[in-house]
């Protein structure tokens, strides 16, 4: 998920994403314990795309802060 894709999406859609990601890392975790993972590197792109997302969010909290 690129960032540009991430800002235009409203704040209450930013934090579903974070949560749709995150169940969505766990599910890969689950995956990959029981050997069911055929891609390994989709765990480390879930990751980032959470980073990217919770990066975006401080971005625009830290933004509303200062006007």
């Amino acid at each position: 998920m690129k960032a540009s894709e991430i800002r235009a999406l409203s704040d209450g859609e930013m934090l579903r994403k974070v949560d749709d990601l995150k169940q969505e890392l766990f599910n890969l975790r689950f995956q990959h314990e029981t050997g069911q993972l055929e891609n390994p590197q989709k765990m480390k792109q879930t990751k980032r795309d959470i980073a990217r997302v919770k990066t975006i969010i401080k971005q625009l909290e830290s933004g509303k802060k200062a006007e």
